[in-house]
């Protein structure tokens, strides 16, 4: 049980994941209610990239924070 205890003391903050993953999951109901809601959606090419871009950067971020924080 001490053993836990004192480890559980060294272990770094997991606020960052929680942080980054909320946001991911934010983008993802929003990127689901505007693809369901709106036929169009992303609206062309350059959109669909940017969706795209904007989807990976914050997987790689909660990515790196699970890896960083565990």
């Amino acid at each position: 049980m001490l053993t836990l205890l004192a480890e559980a003391g060294n272990a770094p903050s997991k606020t960052p994941f929680y942080v980054v993953g909320g946001l991911l999951v934010l983008w993802a109901v929003i990127v689901s209610f505007l693809g369901i809601s709106r036929p169009t959606f992303p609206g062309g090419e350059k959109n669909g990239r940017a969706v795209m871009a904007l989807s990976v950067v914050l997987v790689a971020c909660a990515m790196a924070a699970a890896v960083l924080t565990s």
